[in-house]
């Protein structure tokens, strides 16, 4: 239908909701006719009402979601699995909570992103003000001596000039940079590029590595509670995993678990490639052994976004002294070199 996709917090409050009226005995064509009625977001209201009017053709909710054109393949796909299990209220809880970790992810984005843009618009301001206003009134200072006491002041006021105008051009790009950023946040393959380039970043590499990983555990363990095989499960939720290092190390661990020679299991594939430390590996171990597995995965989905969420937020709180050094280098740099004639002046007046 050519809908706009929906947001990721959209998708996991309509997943929540459909669960909850399932569990509460709600036919599924009634629970979306419920939601269509319900919300006070039109684009919402207008999907759902499509959605229904799908199922009440006779479409399977899958079905019905993948013809609003409005749901990623990842929620039709986990779904349909779902309901060839007979498990669908599980695998709506499970994509709920997938979702609601991204929206959380993306919110991080954004925030590491538009702290730094009015930051540096800050420094912008100051810095241009430095320039525009106070170094003027300096050379106007000069201009009233005369003589041997300007000697070499116009120079080093040439000097001051130089390197504000070099901190101002710099931190206007990074400014650009940031808000530019901040812009490609609002939508899915913006967030995507930005992502891409935080994982080329020393300061959130890792933490970018994190987020995948949370990605990836919480797609896992999805569809292991839709019922689908762990071959199968972790060959499906491989296609979701962007990150292009964890990415090839997991199609190695696939590899090795479909190897016809010598197969090996989950977690011996994990702990061979080095997917996981070796902790989180060996809680695999326990889950698959407890029949947990899913559980498990989905525990560690989450406390993989939140060690990426702390390293964020660190990467963030270092954000700030760095730019501050910046500002206080460039705008003292600029007044010094003017303050230093002024100096030398006032030394040979007394």
């Amino acid at each position: 239908m050519g809908r706009k996709m929906l947001e990721s917090s959209a998708i996991s409050t309509f997943c929540d909701s459909v669960a909850a009226m399932f569990s509460a005995g709600i036919q599924v064509d009634e629970a979306l006719g419920i939601l269509s009625e319900s919300s006070t977001d039109k684009q919402f209201t207008s999907i759902c009402a499509a959605a229904h009017r799908a199922v009440a053709a006779g479409s399977s909710l899958s079905e019905a979601l993948e013809q609003t054109g409005a749901f990623p393949s990842h929620v039709t796909g986990t779904l349909s699995a779902g309901e060839e299990s007979g498990r669908v209220e599980e695998v709506l809880r499970g994509l709920a909570l997938y979702y609601n970790e991204e929206a959380r992810l993306f919110t991080k984005v954004r925030q590491a992103i538009t702290y730094p843009a009015i930051l540096f618009c800050i420094m912008a301001v100051i810095i241009a003000f430095t320039i525009a206003v106070v170094l003027p009134v300096f050379a106007d200072v000069y201009a009233g001596f005369a003589g041997s006491l300007t000697a070499g002041s116009f120079g080093s006021l040439g000097i001051s000039l130089a390197v504000g105008w070099v901190a101002l051009a710099v931190t206007i790009v990074c400014a650009a940079l940031c808000i530019a950023g901040t812009v490609l946040a609002r939508s899915e393959a913006g967030r995507v590029r930005l992502v891409r380039v935080f994982e080329s970043l020393p300061l959130t590499r890792n933490a970018m590595y994190q987020l995948a990983l949370s990605r990836f555990s919480s797609a896992f363990s999805t569809y292991l509670a839709a019922g689908t095989n762990v071959d199968a499960s972790m060959e499906s939720s491989l296609v979701l995993v962007e990150h292009k290092s964890l990415r090839a190390k997991l199609k190695q661990t696939w590899r090795d678990m479909v190897n016809p020679n010598s197969p090996l299991s989950l977690q011996q594939a994990i702990f061979e490639n080095n997917v996981f430390e070796t902790a989180y590996a060996r809680m695999l171990t326990i889950g698959a052994a407890s029949g947990n597995l899913a559980e498990v995965l989905a525990s560690l989905s989450d406390i993989f976004f939140d060690d990426a969420v702390n390293q964020i937020d660190r990467a963030i709180d270092n954000i700030e002294p760095i730019m501050a050094a910046f500002m206080t280098v460039a705008v003292g740099a600029t007044l010094v070199a003017v303050m230093l004639p002024l100096i030398g002046i006032m030394g040979t007046l007394g």
